[in-house]
């Protein structure tokens, strides 16, 4: 089996404390036409620079009945930046557009096969996944973006259409791993394309 989620595979469930104070499932969830679930941290230079062309998706695809959540599977040990305290600080400071949800025991993220931060995953109505990889092809340097891709996905899905690129790999950091280096990957993850 692969470590990260294959096309047409459904949403793992999951139960969440959220930075809002409220909790959130899977099912929270279902009036949605479609769900973006993405993996992202604190600190990561990936995330921090590609905060802003992502908060301009969301506001693009929102009204549109698109939600986006927005999860933390760092270890805190590994990475003491990651802790929850620190992602309510982070979502008060930049008053972010998506829900932001703490994974702290990474059942989540072994469960989706999250590789990096940022990670997306877009699921159809029926939560069955329709892309997964980048949000974008340079998410360090704003200014040297070249392709939207998470952009381009949801584009392409509302519309009606095929996706034409279903899988990138993402670009960041590794998910920080309690016990683990910073830089450990599990031994079966690998790139996606």
């Amino acid at each position: 089996m692969a470590f990260t989620l294959q096309i047409g595979e459904k949403a793992p469930g999951f139960n969440l404390p959220g930075t809002d104070g409220n909790s959130y499932d899977l099912n929270d969830f279902k009036d949605s036409k479609v769900l973006v679930i993405f993996f992202t941290c604190n600190h990561c230079p990936f995330v921090i620079g590609s905060d802003e062309e992502t908060r301009k998706t969301v506001e693009k695809f929102k009204p549109q009945g698109v939600e986006f959540v927005a999860i933390n599977s760092n270890s805190k040990i590994t990475y003491p930046d990651d802790s929850f305290e620190h992602m309510i600080k982070r979502m008060n400071e930049n008053i972010f557009p998506w829900l932001y949800l703490y994974d702290e025991s990474q059942e989540v993220a072994l469960a989706y096969g999250a590789l990096r931060t940022p990670h997306f995953y877009v699921f159809d109505e029926g939560r069955r996944l329709i892309y997964t990889g980048r949000g974008v092809d340079s998410p360090r340097e704003a200014s040297k973006i070249t392709a939207l891709d998470l952009d381009r996905a949801l584009e392409e899905h509302l519309a009606g259409k095929e996706i034409s690129v279903p899988l990138t790999n993402p670009i960041g950091c590794n998910v920080k791993w309690e016990g683990r280096d910073n830089h450990w990957m599990p031994a079966d993850a690998c790139d996606l394309v």
